[in-house]
């Protein structure tokens, strides 16, 4: 049905806040009135009129084995079929940590949340708890989870402390944050409990650690007796099956998961040593809790897909991942258009730019530069979904086979060549 999207956003808008339960879903940074969508398999999605999606959004990571995968759907029924939640522990949970403390060196023990803002909400609390320090640092353009502690942003490339970067978070509220550039080790002293880091940024596009950046910071913290937090809710288990602390060979203190470990459905996860885990109630004072908490669905379908990720699924993403993105490169560029493509593992991001950005600073230019907009939905008329964000990173899956890279790269192609057009 024509306009079905449209109206189903206008329905939405008049009964859930601004249409949408995420703001990027909104379509605000690209214009235009949000896809809905229908059903989804493999590669696929579909929306509400029935149009067809080679789709790299992939829910934002989660669906590494593409949508609906039949191992996944299956282990989902089986667990449902049994009851969806009980307040109680299940033998699911066990098997999905022993799985998860199996495939990433140095963790010992884990808690499951439903959510990443939970786990990276927690890991400080933890962190604080354990060190009896106040203070925290992140970097300006890592995100991790709307939490009232994570949500302040940095000046124009200076350390800055005690700004809010939403309403409704008070100043008080981020005191203790120091948010600092990506990319450069700050001066970390014994006033701060923690230094929280995506290893991979993906979500101001897509920056690459500089060379020794995470190992550097790894040292300052063990100088300082602060604790590391890598939060790998998105890098967890995509870039591979020890994740980025394997990928670089660092160790963090605490890590934080989610996406992937859920197989599509929510999910959250922490984990550190047994001892920095003891802190934790009910054997110590640090106090979490959780009525969902490890959802027998959710750990049912994150169990179903780690068991299919192996060394060769790996290194069929990393293929297909660089063929997009040498097909990309090449597409962009034979038009006279300036492109860079960061790929770390099948985490791909796309810069309208001829510099390759190391921070967030030098990402916002390049991301307001108002050529993805354009972009966008140049792929999306033809039948390709990218995030509908500049900020976002491109996320292909096991189904995505070279034939649809191809095809992806065909249309790129076309776009490019009408954006050229249009120009003159």
């Amino acid at each position: 049905m024509a306009d079905q999207n449209k109206i189903l956003f206008e329905r939405a808008k008049k009964v859930i806040a601004g249409g949408v339960n995420s703001p990027v879903r909104s379509f605000k940074s690209v214009g235009g009135s949000p896809y809905f969508v229908r059903n989804a398999e493999g590669p696929y999605v579909w929306d509400e009129e029935g149009n067809r999606y080679i789709d790299y959004v992939q829910s934002y990571g989660p669906m590494i084995l593409g949508h609906s995968h039949p191992a996944v759907i299956e282990a989902i029924n089986q667990a449902a079929s049994h009851g969806t939640s009980y307040g109680a522990p299940t033998e699911k949970e066990v098997i999905l940590a022993e799985s998860i403390i199996e495939r990433v060196r140095g963790i010992e023990s884990i808690r499951f949340v439903n959510s990443g803002t939970e786990a990276t909400m927690t890991a400080l609390r933890l962190a604080r708890g354990a060190t009896k320090r106040s203070k925290i640092i992140k970097f300006s353009g890592c995100y991790h989870g709307h939490s009232d502690v994570l949500l302040a942003e940095a000046g124009s490339g200076v350390a800055t402390q005690g700004i809010s970067g939403s309403d409704g978070v008070p100043d008080n509220a981020v005191a203790d944050t120091v948010v600092v550039p990506f990319n450069e080790v700050p001066d970390i002293d014994q006033t701060i409990a923690a230094v929280i880091v995506e290893p991979v940024p993906a979500n101001m596009g897509l920056v690459e650690p500089k060379e020794n950046f995470l190992s550097e910071i790894r040292s300052a913290c063990d100088s300082a007796g602060a604790l590391l937090i890598f939060d790998e809710v998105i890098t967890g288990f995509r870039l591979s099956s020890g994740g980025a602390s394997n990928w670089y060979g660092v160790t963090p203190d605490i890590w934080c998961f989610g996406k992937i470990i859920g197989g599509g459905l929510p999910v959250g996860a922490f984990a550190a040593s047994q001892e920095l885990m003891s802190f934790l109630a009910p054997v110590g004072g640090v106090y979490q809790a959780g009525t969902l908490s490890g959802n027998p669905l959710a750990m049912a379908a994150g169990h179903a897909t780690l068991k299919l990720l192996g060394q060769s699924e790996y290194e069929y993403l990393e293929v297909i991942a660089d063929r997009l993105v040498k097909g990309l490169k090449e597409v962009i560029s034979s038009e006279g258009f300036a492109i860079t493509t960061p790929k770390v593992g099948s985490l791909i991001g796309i810069f309208f730019s001829d510099e390759m950005p190391k921070n967030f600073e030098e990402v916002k230019p390049i991301a307001e530069n108002g050529f993805y907009p354009n972009f966008f939905h140049g792929m999306l008329k033809r039948g390709v979904a990218l995030a509908p964000g500049p900020y976002e990173v491109i996320f292909p899956s096991l189904a995505h086979t070279e034939k649809l890279i191809d095809e992806t790269v065909e249309i790129a192609a076309e776009v490019i060549k009408e954006i050229s057009n249009s120009r003159f």
